[in-house]
């Protein structure tokens, strides 16, 4: 772990934005989706799963995801999310917003 840390603050205004990502190379569920998050960030960032349910909430409100039951072939039925069309849309602008605003803190900070 490294001495800098990545705060909730930081990261809360793009939680959608990760959760969509991850939707977009499959369909998934809620623990594989805060799992994802904590290997992908080598462990530096772990997203709670009151947060991710939340956002999830907030996306499929706004027409961004769906869920289904998934088969109960693999133990317990999940609940799984994809991402739909409109979503996909959400993820493609809030990516090109969060790429002006790296650009834009980078010549600030």
């Amino acid at each position: 772990m490294s001495e800098n840390k990545i705060t909730s603050d930081l990261l809360r205004g793009h939680t959608d934005t990760i959760i969509l990502r991850l939707l977009s190379e499959a369909d998934r569920y809620g623990y594989e989706i805060v799992k994802l998050i904590a290997e992908r960030s080598d462990g530096e960032y772990e997203l709670k799963e009151a947060t991710m349910y939340s956002s999830l909430r907030r996306l499929e409100a706004e027409g961004d995801v769906e869920w289904y039951w998934g088969d109960e072939s693999q133990g317990g039925r999940r609940k799984y999310f994809r991402v739909t069309e409109t979503g996909r849309e959400t993820y493609r602008r809030n990516k090109n917003n969060w790429g002006y605003a790296k650009r834009v803190l980078e010549n600030l900070l």
